[in-house]
């Protein structure tokens, strides 16, 4: 199985208005049923005449409903039928995408439907419920409350085994069980993020080993056909199972277990870097011992120093490190801002200079390979 990634300026798009002249008459009829054929047909009757190409898009849900006159909500019901039955893929940020070969093995990556997971959930229910054909099915809010989905996702769902054959209406509109000769969805109820970091984890067994820099997220984004979001999710579970580790700057993201095994400690040698959170801290540190011995050697008490901008020229650093800089060093008493016409930074006690033993180190990962060969 190949996995595609569509770029949308570069897909061909079906025109809302070569498809007026056939739209279906809604009167008097189920319109979500009625759209659903139509398009079946028109998708079915264009490709056979080759007026589309495989990987097309469909117009959008908004120039649907405004052409047919109908909702939001009744086109993206038919979407979904037609991307049940295979007629279409659906991509977010992409649009709908109509699938020539159904039986083709190139698919889009994406999320398992909640559709789909609550689908398998009242029809667990109905099991378990030992509902027989012909029973009443309780009404939308009460399958909701019992499969913990969203009513509209419930109503979704239940849209979809009416499609199916496996629930009806009634003469009194009540929703009862036409066919228990149903099969479950082939669904894990597996999210996309988590999709990913199984194929990522894989990929690092079968491609890395420990001490190894992981590639850049954009790189893994664009090999595994998903948004750079999704690759940073991912990682940040791999991160947690400790099968990654974080690196600021150069570093980058270290792999410190190359196993499928998620139950894992991790390596003695890797300890000795830290985390992001402490790399961040010794930043600051850094600029705030620069800033004291600037203090000590050019300013007495009393003594206005250069604005933030003129000690970010300084240090060569951004402002936003020199004013956190300047409230830590505010909170040890060292500074005092001051509003109005004299206002400013002024030194009210003289810093202590003396060398400070840091908690961390940064290391080379060549020096973690050579720790481990020892």
């Amino acid at each position: 199985m190949t996995f595609v990634n569509y770029k949308k300026n570069e897909l061909p798009r079906v025109d809302i208005n070569n498809l007026k002249a056939s739209l279906p008459d809604l009167k008097n009829s189920n319109k979500t049923q009625a759209i659903l054929v139509w398009l079946i047909d028109w998708i079915d009757n264009s490709i056979k005449s080759k007026k589309i190409i495989s990987d097309t898009l469909l117009p959008t849900k908004a120039e649907f409903a405004y052409a047919l006159g109908v909702s939001l909500g009744t086109i993206q019901n038919v979407l979904k039928q037609l991307e049940d039955k295979g007629y279409i893929y659906s991509k977010q940020c992409i649009g709908s995408i109509i699938r020539c070969s159904k039986n083709s093995d190139s698919v889009i990556r994406k999320r398992t439907s909640k559709k789909d997971i609550t689908e398998n959930k009242i029809k667990n229910y109905i099991i378990s419920a030992s509902f027989k054909l012909g029973d009443k099915l309780p009404a939308s809010r009460t399958l909701a409350k019992e499969t913990g989905m969203t009513l509209n996702t419930v109503r979704n769902a239940l849209n979809k085994l009416i499609s199916d054959k496996i629930l009806e209406y009634n003469s009194k509109k009540d929703l009862i069980i036409k066919s228990l000769d149903f099969t479950m969805n082939n669904t894990d109820e597996e999210t996309l993020v988590s999709k990913v970091k199984n194929d990522l984890k894989k990929y690092i067994c079968d491609n890395f080993k420990v001490g190894d820099k992981l590639p850049a997220h954009n790189q893994l984004a664009e090999m595994l056909n998903v948004s750079m979001k999704t690759i940073h999710s991912a990682v940040q579970i791999l991160v947690k199972e400790n099968m990654l580790l974080p690196r600021r700057g150069a570093y980058g993201t270290i792999i410190t277990n190359t196993s499928m095994n998620s139950a894992f400690e991790p390596r003695r040698e890797m300890s000795i870097f830290a985390p992001a959170k402490e790399t961040a801290f010794y930043h600051y540190q850094k600029i705030q011992n620069k800033i004291k011995n600037i203090i000590s050697e050019n300013y007495d008490i009393g003594s206005k120093l250069p604005s933030i901008n003129e000690f970010s020229l300084m240090l060569d650093v951004s402002p936003n490190i020199i004013r956190k800089a300047f409230s830590n060093l505010a909170k040890d008493g060292i500074l005092r801002f001051t509003r109005g016409r004299y206002g400013g930074t002024y030194v009210i006690d003289m810093p202590d200079v003396a060398e400070q033993t840091f908690r961390w180190l940064a290391v080379n990962p060549q020096y973690v390979r050579a720790e481990a060969v020892n």
